[in-house]
C-alpha cells in the first residue's frame, strides 16, 4: 500500500497517531526501510518563504557511517537538525514528509524529549557545560531519573571509556571542563551524548574546529563507536568522509543529488554534480 506525502506539520500543535501503523504502512511501501536505523522520505523543509530541502528520501542504516557532504549552505546541516527536531526551535520551520526512527513517525508520534534521547547530537564547537568533567557526563542520566551515586559513577567512567578520554580524564573527574584541550572537550561532548545510551548519534562538523591530531582520534573513535551506534555526520572534508564513513550523501542548493556507498559516490559517481564536487572543481 503505498504511502501518501504528508501535509506539513505544524510545531506548536504535532497529531498523535499510534506508531505501529505508521511503521507497518512505511515498511509496506519501501521494505528496504526495515534495514535502516532512520530514514526521511519526501522530506521539505521551509523557514518561512525559504525553500531550504527539496523532496529528500534517504536511509541511514543501522550501526554504519553516514556522510553528509556538499558546499556551504546546501542543506547538510539542516537535514542533520531535522533528524532530531532540534529545528523545532526555529521560527517559521515547517516540514513536509516523513522522518522515520525504526519506522516510526518522528514528529507525529514520538514525544521530542524521548527522540532526543535516542538520537543525541555532537555540534561544531566543542560546548562543555561550566561544571566539572563528572557532572558534564552525568548530567544527562540525572536529567533522566539516575540518581545513585554508584550507578552515575558506572555511567560516567563507561561513558568516558566509550569516547576513548578515560586514561586522559580519570584523574581529572572532578576538575571544570574548561580547563580540558579542545580535542579533549569534544571527545567529552561525545561521552556526554553517549552517557543517556542513543541509538543514533548526530555529528555536525564535529572535527572542523579541531587540530589533525584531534581530528585523527575523533575519526578512530568514530569507526568504534559504530559497532554499537549509528553515526550521521555532516563534513566539508571529503578524505574524512572517505576514511570514516560507509555511505555518503551529496547535497547541492537543497538538492539530494545522490547517495550510495562511499568508494562508489567518489570513485564512479552517477551524476556529473556529484563528480564535479568530489574532483574540487567547485565548493
Amino acid at each position: 500500500m503505498p504511502v501518501e506525502k504528508t501535509r506539513p506539520v505544524s510545531f506548536a500543535c504535532v497529531e498523535e497517531r499510534d506508531p505501529q501503523l505508521d511503521r507497518d504502512a512505511v515498511f509496506e511501501a519501501n521494505d528496504s526501510l526495515a534495514a535502516a536505523k532512520m530514514a526521511v522520505r519526501s522530506l521539505d523543509l521551509y523557514y518561512k518563504d525559504f525553500h531550504a530541502l527539496h523532496d529528500v528520501t534517504l536511509e541511514f542504516p543501522e550501526k554504519q557511517v553516514t556522510a553528509l557532504i556538499g558546499p556551504s549552505g546546501c542543506g547538510k546541516s539542516t537535514l542533520l537538525k531535522t533528524l532530531n527536531r532540534m529545528n523545532d526551535l526555529v521560527e517559521g520551520c515547517r516540514v513536509e514528509g516523513d522522518v522515520l526512527l525504526d519506522g516510526a513517525d518522528a514528529y507525529r508520534t514520538l514525544d521530542p524529549c524521548v527522540l532526543r534521547r535516542r538520537v543525541g547530537m555532537v555540534f561544531q564547537q566543542p560546548n562543555p557545560f561550566p561544571m566539572s568533567v563528572y557532572d558534564n557526563v552525568a548530567y544527562g542520566p540525572r536529567t533522566h531519573g539516575v540518581k545513585r551515586r554508584a550507578e552515575l559513577d558506572e555511567i560516567v567512567e563507561e561513558s568516558l571509556r566509550r569516547a576513548a578520554i578515560w586514561d586522559e580524564l580519570k584523574d581529572r573527574l572532578k576538575k571544570s571542563a574548561l580547563g580540558l584541550s579542545g580535542g579533549q572537550q569534544q571527545r567529552l561532548c561525545i561521552a556526554r551524548a553517549l552517557a543517556v545510551n542513543p541509538e543514533v548519534l548526530l555529528m555536525d562538523e564535529a572535527t572542523s574546529a579541531l587540530d589533525p591530531i584531534s581530528t585523527a582520534k575523533i575519526e578512530e573513535l568514530v569507526g568504534e563507536i559504530k559497532r554499537d551506534y549509528t553515526v550521521i555526520m555532516v563534513t566539508h572534508n571529503m578524505l574524512q568522509a572517505l576514511r570514516v564513513s560507509d555511505k555518503t550523501a551529496f547535497f547541492l542548493l537543497g538538492d539530494m543529488v545522490e547517495a550510495g556507498p562511499t568508494e562508489e559516490l567518489f570513485t564512479t559517481p552517477k551524476d556529473q554534480r556529484t563528480a564535479d564536487y568530489v574532483e574540487g572543481r567547485f565548493g
